[in-house]
């Protein structure tokens, strides 16, 4: 079929501006559905890895109800290996690191806190320096343990951080330091926090006195 003038001059147009810039549209086209074809990778691949981490999640819980230290640490370190950027790694470290500390295999308790410590998200890393603090503190390693309790924590732990340099300082027999770590507990704690009224005893254990708010709450926290 013939083409009329103005369909001509269309088709010129159409064949200088693709002349022109086909090149890169062509490249903009590639690379959008390159990155469409990747996210929609990326999103099976963390779908499936975080189904897997979760079947392998209940079989360490059912080691953890068996007490059976030996095939959680296993577990675990199988799921460190292929899941780590998953969230049930870090719970399940947590996991084994309890489970390690009470069949008294501290060094495994102390490596799987250490991890989560370094891998883990801001409030598992919290969590996972307070409870090796904790550890610390049993094996009589003191200095270590504030140095830990001294580095970065959520602010929501603060409560648990002073709670923790306390008995810490307790231990070191430094005992104004550690009424003045737990009176810092006590003020970092909600009123309806369960472990006021625990803070508060240790506080009067060592001669110290409870700020008035902790006292009246205190009858709260015990009923």
């Amino acid at each position: 079929m013939a083409y009329d003038l103005e369909e001509q001059e269309q088709i010129a147009t159409f064949k200088a501006f693709w002349s022109k810039y086909g090149n890169i549209i062509t490249w903009v086209l590639i690379l959008a559905l390159g990155s469409y074809a990747a996210y929609n990778f990326w999103t099976n691949h963390q779908r499936k890895q975080g189904a897997e981490a979760s079947a392998l999640y209940d079989q360490l819980q059912e080691a953890l109800g068996a007490n059976d230290n030996a095939k959680v640490q296993r577990i675990v370190a199988d799921m460190r290996k292929e899941y780590e950027g998953t969230v049930y790694a870090q719970m399940a470290a947590l996991g084994a690191a309890k489970a390690a500390f009470e069949a008294n295999d501290l060094k495994s308790a102390k490596a799987q806190l250490q991890w989560v410590a370094d891998k883990g998200n801001d409030e598992y890393k919290s969590i996972a320096k307070l409870r090796l603090a904790g550890v610390l503190l049993d094996e009589k390693a003191y200095d270590e343990a504030l140095k830990l309790l001294g580095g970065e924590f959520l602010p929501e732990f603060a409560a648990e951080v002073n709670d923790r340099k306390g008995d810490v300082l307790v231990a070191q027999n430094k005992i104004a330091e550690a009424r003045q770590a737990y009176v810092a507990a006590l003020a970092a704690m909600s009123k309806d926090n369960p472990g006021r009224q625990l803070v508060q005893i240790k506080l009067e254990a060592i001669g110290g006195t409870a700020p008035e708010e902790a006292k009246a709450a205190a009858p709260a926290a015990a009923a």
